[in-house]
């Protein structure tokens, strides 16, 4: 025996699809549960008002309580030669704020630092390429001044 409220058109599908006795059993429950059948009226369960739906509503006619935060789109580009050289440009939308800015490497190490450890180390590779780089420039200018002051000398002498 069920509770449930069946209206005429789910009566009559689930008398033809499953045994007579059942089917009779589910729609005497069915109209004893009902309170048209408990007064006398001779309207069909079909009558009734339909069930809400469950969830939330859609359409334009509910508006979302979410709180809505205004985000600012602003875009920091740095960018690096092998040379160690670092440029900065910031855009804020599609407007530009800053363009060709000249900062030091080391800025830009600490920023990465600032920032997250995941950004920092692939910097710093970079910066330290750049410094060895440099490094071994040095150290060929070095070795061609030490020859041009021996040139010089013997020139002088």
């Amino acid at each position: 025996m069920t509770v449930d409220v069946l209206t005429h058109d789910e009566e009559t599908a689930s008398a033809t699809t499953e045994a007579p006795a059942v089917a009779t059993d589910e729609a005497t429950v069915t109209e004893s549960a009902s309170p048209s059948a408990s007064e006398g009226s001779p309207e069909p369960a079909e009558e009734e008002a339909p069930k809400p739906k469950r969830g939330r509503p859609k359409g334009a006619a509910t508006a979302s309580t979410a709180k809505k935060t205004r985000t600012v789109e602003l875009t920091l580009t740095v960018t690096g030669t092998a040379d160690g050289e670092w440029q900065a440009e910031l855009k804020n939308g599609s407007k530009w704020v800053a363009k060709g800015l000249e900062i030091p490497a080391a800025a830009v190490s600490r920023a990465a630092k600032e920032l997250h450890s995941d950004l920092s180390g692939p910097i710093d590779e970079v910066i330290n390429q750049a410094r060895e780089a440099q490094a071994a420039k040095v150290a060929a200018l070095e070795a061609e001044l030490e020859k041009a002051k021996q040139a010089l000398a013997e020139l002088d002498a």
